[in-house]
C-alpha cells in the first residue's frame, strides 16, 4: 500500500518551510518557523505509521508510552531503560535550583541511575503526562484515572461523545497558577480523544505546540501505538489516528536537516504485531509488543530545543518536595 500518511507529514514540513512565519521564544532565543492550525491523518490499518524518511528511536517510543500509561513521573524507570529522551528537563530543573553545583549533564543522569535518594528528589517531574493520565488531582484526596474511564466508557457505550484524556491543567501551568505550584515543563500533546465508528476505534490528539522534525514524528509513533493497545482492550478494530496541530514549527536549527530528509521518498509501512494478549491497560508492557518489517532511511540528528514552561522574573519556579 502507499505510505500516504508519510507523504501528509512531509507536505506539512514543505508548507512550513514555504510558509512558515519567524518567531522567537522569548525564555531561550530560539527561533522557529510556524504555522498554526494544521491536520494529518492515518489509517491504521494501512501499515504502523513510524515514518520511514528517518530511523524512529523505536525503543524510546515504547518505553515512553509504557511510563505514561503507568502513571509514572520519575524519569528513573527511563534512565534505567537507557531511554535518555527526557534527561533535559530535569537536569534543568536541577542546575535552576542549585545554581553553583558544576555538575555536568552526564553526572547527573549518571547519578539518576545509581542513587535511588538522588532520583527520588532530582528525577521527578510533577503534573505531566503520566501523573495526569492516570492521577489527576482534585480537591479531595482522591485522584481520577482519566484513561481507565475513557477505555471503560467506549467499552460501555460506542456511541460516546466525551472519552477525552486530557493533561492541560491550568492550575499548575505558566502564569495562571500561583508561584508555588507552576510546573516549569511545557504540556505539547495536550489532549486526545477516543471514538468509535463502524466497530473502529480512532483517536485525535491535539498538539498546541509540535516540533515538526523532533518530536512530532516521535508523538505519531506513540498515539498511533496507543490507539492500537485501546483497541486491543476493547475489542474494537483500529481505526484512524488523527494528529491535529495548534502551533506547528520547525526549529531554525532544524533547518538543513529538515530538507535532507524531504530529499527522501516514503518507503511501506511497518506492522505491529501484540506476542501476548493484552485485556487491560495494565497490560501492557514494551516487551508485548513487536516491530516487525521496519525499513527505513537513516537517521537524522538534530540537536533539542528545550523551550517553553513558565517564564518569569523569578528564575527557582520548582518546588521540590
Amino acid at each position: 500500500m502507499k505510505n500516504n500518511g508519510e507523504r501528509q507529514y512531509l507536505e506539512l514540513m514543505a508548507d512550513i518551510l514555504k510558509n512558515g512565519v519567524r518567531k522567537v521564544d522569548r525564555g531561550t532565543g530560539d527561533a522557529s518557523y510556524t504555522v498554526f492550525g494544521r491536520q494529518i491523518r492515518f489509517d491504521l490499518s494501512a501499515g504502523f505509521p513510524l515514518l520511514t524518511t528517518k530511523k524512529v528511536y523505536w525503543k524510546g517510543v515504547l518505553h515512553e508510552l509504557y511510563w505514561f500509561l503507568s502513571g509514572q513521573s520519575n524519569i528513573k524507570y527511563l534512565v534505567d531503560n537507557n531511554v535518555h529522551i527526557w534527561d533535559d528537563y530535569p537536569y534543568r530543573k536541577y542546575k535552576i535550583l542549585n545554581p553553583r553545583s558544576k555538575i555536568e549533564k552526564e553526572a547527573f543522569i549518571e547519578k539518576i541511575h545509581t542513587d535511588n535518594k538522588f532520583a527520588k528528589k532530582w528525577g521527578n517531574l510533577p503534573r505531566i503526562y503520566g501523573e495526569l493520565w492516570r492521577r489527576w488531582p482534585t480537591r479531595t484526596k482522591k485522584t481520577i484515572d482519566q484513561v481507565k474511564w475513557a477505555v471503560e466508557e467506549i467499552k460501555k457505550d460506542p456511541s460516546a461523545h466525551n472519552a477525552i484524556v486530557t493533561s492541560w491543567n491550568p492550575e499548575y501551568l505558566y502564569t495562571m497558577a500561583q508561584y508555588k505550584d507552576t510546573s516549569h515543563f511545557p504540556i505539547c500533546h495536550n489532549m486526545y480523544q477516543l471514538n468509535v465508528n463502524d466497530g473502529k476505534l480512532s483517536l485525535q490528539l491535539y498538539q498546541r505546540s509540535a516540533d515538526i522534525f523532533l518530536g512530532v514524528p516521535f508523538n505519531i509513533a506513540s498515539y498511533a501505538l496507543l490507539t492500537l493497545i485501546i483497541a486491543k482492550v476493547t475489542g474494537y478494530e483500529p481505526g484512524d489516528f488523527v494528529h491535529t496541530f495548534g502551533d506547528v514549527h520547525i526549529y531554525e536549527l532544524h533547518m538543513e536537516q529538515v530538507r535532507e530528509q524531504l530529499k527522501r521518498k516514503p518507503r511501506p509501512l511497518p506492522s505491529i504485531k501484540f506476542t501476548k494478549n493484552i485485556k487491560t491497560i495494565d497490560d501492557f508492557k514494551p516487551e508485548y509488543v513487536s516491530l516487525e518489517n521496519y525499513d527505513a532511511y537513516p537517521p537524522i540528528k538534530a540537536p533539542l530545543s528545550v523551550t517553553g514552561g513558565y517564564y518569569g522574573k523569578k528564575k527557582n519556579i520548582f518546588k521540590v518536595k
